[in-house]
């Protein structure tokens, strides 16, 4: 989402390895082939795949992640009850590092149910070290101070009230210039297209938003994680689900620059992620860049269901796409 010198030390983007603490216990990182019939196969639609790993945690609470920042020279993952899971990761070792997880410090309701700290989506901003929080279910917006020790904020934004309960926050976004922007996974307007608000500067000091529509890549796609482009430009990650075909995920992106009250803005689809392609339940994104080279992170969530896996791939979108 941000420029951070350690992912030079990933996925071959830099020649020497950092030398990252080893946990020997704890999270582990195995490799997975983008396509495991071909092995070969590097290319995802527009997108170069990278490497791609299974993660495992012996804590019984890793899992279920809903949203991903990059922080500090850290992996920091917000599962959907409301966990924290932060690391370090060398891609060309699977080393991980500085392994911990956490939970929230506060939140909506008093935490005792899962429905009280469903958080979906995150967004972080370098300078002031502020991460936001979207909850479905309670349709709020919080914002915690760096490395989620304390929560400063929240606010329960008007035009979020009658989402879903289940299906609220589930992408959030914020820009450089300091608007943000929050997806409703699958509230549609009359037209068909996605409802969003663009929020003029930080809900949670009661900016009001805008209203605008947002097409995907097709029938069935929901919007699940969004994240800044070094360009400006907003990379949009979705997921589908069909009994018969399993998961399907896809990956567009949209220029704000068009984004007015009631218009509607339609995302550039640049790879889709089917079977025999290795995907899951593909929820969180995350984006760098380094000398150069802009660096998509995604992640899925396992739901804390045996058939369903914690990936984190890695793909390199080439200059002019």
């Amino acid at each position: 989402m941000h420029r951070l010198a350690f992912l030079a030390a990933l996925v071959a983007l830099a020649p020497v390895p950092l030398a990252f603490r080893s946990v020997p216990a704890g999270l582990t990182a195995t490799p997975v082939a983008l396509d495991t019939a071909d092995p070969g196969q590097r290319m995802a639609g527009k997108l170069r795949y990278l490497g791609g790993w299974v993660l495992k945690g012996s804590d019984r609470r890793f899992g279920g992640v809903s949203s991903m920042t990059l922080q500090d020279g850290h992996f920091v993952m917000l599962s959907d009850g409301g966990v924290v899971t932060r690391f370090r990761f060398d891609g060309r070792t699977g080393a991980i590092g500085d392994y911990a997880m956490s939970e929230l410090p506060d939140g909506p309701g008093d935490g005792a149910r899962k429905v009280d700290r469903d958080s979906e989506s995150s967004t972080y901003d370098p300078v002031s070290g502020h991460v936001w929080a979207g909850f479905e279910t309670r349709n709020q917006i919080w914002r915690y101070t760096r490395g989620f020790t304390a929560a400063d904020g929240h606010a329960a934004p008007p035009m979020m009230h009658t989402w879903p309960h289940n299906e609220g926050a589930e992408a959030m976004v914020r820009l450089s210039d300091g608007r943000f922007l929050v997806f409703a996974e699958t509230r549609k307007r009359k037209d068909g297209s996605h409802l969003v608000l663009l929020f003029p500067g930080d809900p949670v000091e009661g900016a009001q938003p805008v209203p605008f529509g947002y097409r995907g890549p097709g029938p069935g796609f929901a919007p699940t994680d969004a994240a800044e482009l070094p360009d400006g430009r907003v990379a949009v990650l979705h997921r589908r689900f069909s009994v018969t075909h399993g998961f399907s995920a896809a990956i567009t992106i949209l220029d704000p620059k068009g984004i007015a009250k009631d218009s509607v803005v339609t995302g550039k689809p640049v790879a889709f992620l089917r079977p025999p392609l290795t995907v899951d339940n593909m929820e969180a994104l995350a984006i760098d860049s380094q000398g150069g080279r802009t660096v998509l992170w995604i992640a899925s969530d396992d739901n804390y269901f045996v058939a369903e896996r914690t990936l984190l791939m890695a793909f390199e979108l080439p200059a002019g796409v």
